[in-house]
């Protein structure tokens, strides 16, 4: 919804924007206006309208409270300029508080931009629209006219909107009514068929109506001056050093589970020892039997294991050097081990059951 607008424009200014220099224009109250940079619901901006008085199709340049109260409303009721300060242009016919108004009470505002918050959970960013070339922008508008208690009239007014371009969307879902050229103003301002409105009421689709981030403080409407519009940067996600943090501790962890992985799946062939090749090779060369041959060749083309045995200290320190011997002639493998022990009926060779016999 349109709830903040920039108006800095000169008074002179304004008809042209409107395109109101065929006519006269007759000026109205026009003492109240001040520049704003942050106009908000209950400042006074300039208004142009129908002069009915002068019947000859001039119209008056008139300051107006933004945000409408109906003329029905109680005299000691106090003003609330937030309340009607848009209009949804999809219910104007079927409001009361608009209904009466369409006839002949539809006048234009001219602003420079307007800003509208981008929602990111509990943050709002806002940005500022405008035309890419800096021209005003002409808004439909609705206008009404209010007895104060004092006998005062208050001259209020309320901007019409509609759903969002597609360029816009990404933004919010709702944009206020521009009249982009003078034929659509000459329709909402003059013509009397209120069948041609729906022509009239739609989105602004023309490339040239860009917008950038502003400050957040336009939150606060007494935030005001040339600041307002001053474009700023965003920060990129993920910048923020706790986020970065945390992201690197989770490339870290896949990493190591990555390589945990990789160590779990992957078969390394264990080296072979260099004392029992040393040993080996002694043995090949001081053995003289057919069935010492026999035995080393068979044990050679066994695969070698992938785990190895721990004994204890104790037991290997009460093997004999013969059994040391015997060991290195089988091999490492404990099947092997076992089952040419038991073959040759050596006593003095250690075996499992001993082993554990005497535990």
């Amino acid at each position: 919804m349109c709830g903040r607008a920039r108006c800095t424009l000169r008074a002179d200014d304004i008809p042209r924007a409107c395109h109101r220099t065929g006519g006269r224009v007759r000026t109205l109250n026009m003492d109240r206006f001040r520049p704003l940079f942050n106009a908000s619901p209950g400042s006074d901006l300039p208004v142009v309208r129908r002069d009915d008085e002068s019947g000859d199709g001039g119209v008056v340049l008139q300051c107006m409270k933004w945000g409408l109260i109906p003329s029905f409303t109680e005299k000691f009721e106090k003003p609330n300029y937030f309340k009607m300060f848009n209009a949804r242009s999809e219910s104007i016919r079927e409001k009361a508080s608009f209904r009466r108004l369409v006839p002949k009470r539809r006048c234009l505002v001219a602003v420079e931009g307007f800003y509208e918050w981008k929602k990111d959970g509990s943050k709002k960013q806002p940005y500022y629209i405008h035309f890419k070339d800096g021209r005003p922008l002409v808004l439909a508008a609705l206008y009404d006219c209010w007895e104060n208690p004092e006998g005062e009239l208050l001259y209020t007014f309320t901007i019409l909107t509609t759903s969002a371009s597609p360029a816009l969307l990404w933004l919010h879902d709702r944009m206020p009514v521009i009249l982009g050229d003078k034929e659509r103003m000459d329709m909402w301002l003059n013509d009397s068929s209120s069948s041609k409105y729906d022509t009239v009421l739609k989105p602004y689709e023309a490339p040239d109506l860009v917008w950038y981030p502003v400050t957040p403080s336009m939150g606060k409407p007494s935030f005001d001056g040339p600041d307002c519009i001053k474009e700023i940067q965003l920060k990129n996600d993920g910048s923020n050093l706790i986020s970065k943090f945390f992201y690197a501790k989770e490339i870290k962890k896949e990493h190591s589970d990555s390589q945990e992985k990789t160590s779990c799946n992957t078969y390394v062939k264990p080296e072979a020892s260099p004392s029992l090749e040393e040993h080996k090779t002694d043995v090949n060369l001081r053995a003289s039997s057919e069935e010492s041959k026999d035995c080393l060749a068979k044990c050679s083309s066994e695969t070698a294991p992938t785990c190895q045995i721990k004994r204890d200290r104790e037991d290997i320190s009460s093997v004999s050097k013969s059994g040391v011997d015997d060991y290195s002639k089988v091999g490492s493998s404990p099947k092997k081990r076992k089952k040419g022990n038991l073959k040759a009926g050596n006593d003095n060779q250690s075996t499992l059951f001993s082993y554990f016999g005497r535990k």
